[in-house]
């Protein structure tokens, strides 16, 4: 079996937690976390095919998530471009999260603004009483699942083949909260 990419490419050691936010780019442009509103779908188009360029989200189906879920989709703004965003429904019984879709600019990556969107998530979902997060990562992405687990996702499975159909694979991940 073929070694996840954490185990090819240990940690790099970065900053953490506060030290993450020293950075000139939450200096020279302050980044404000908050709900999506209806006149940002143009701005999340654009982020999720920057952050997704081979399979991004058609609009049609972000305008229906922001419809359904519009309560669930935060995103990082700096009062002139969206540059992440994080999407989180919850089952109908509200014990399990999921993380559909977690997207930051190829420029801005690096940056922590990814963790900075999680945490935000996995600390309202822990208020809100939900026991179980979940999500799916492609196995390759290397970074983000360093990421997940650092915050303490894990996958009891490993890859799933064929997830989302013929040759898309993913590493299902879950959280306990």
């Amino acid at each position: 079996m073929a070694a996840l990419p954490e185990e090819r490419f240990p940690s790099r050691g970065g900053r953490t937690g506060h030290a993450l936010f020293r950075d000139r780019a939450f200096i020279d442009r302050p980044l404000t976390m908050r709900g999506v509103t209806e006149a940002d779908l143009p701005e999340l188009v654009r982020v999720d095919r920057e952050a997704f360029p081979e399979e991004p989200y058609p609009y049609f189906i972000l305008r229906q998530l922001y419809d359904v879920h519009g309560d669930r989709l935060l995103v990082l703004d700096d009062g002139e471009r969206l540059h992440g965003y994080v999407l989180f429904p919850t089952t109908s019984d509200g014990r399990r999260g999921w993380i559909m879709s977690l997207g930051v600019t190829r420029d801005q990556r690096g940056r922590g603004l990814g963790r900075r969107l999680m945490l935000e998530v996995l600390r309202r979902l822990r208020t809100e009483g939900v026991r179980e997060v979940g999500l799916t990562v492609e196995p390759t992405n290397a970074a983000a699942i360093m990421l997940y687990r650092s915050i303490g996702f894990s996958s009891q499975e490993g890859v799933r083949t064929d997830y989302f159909g013929p040759g898309e694979d993913r590493l299902v991940m879950t959280l306990s909260l």
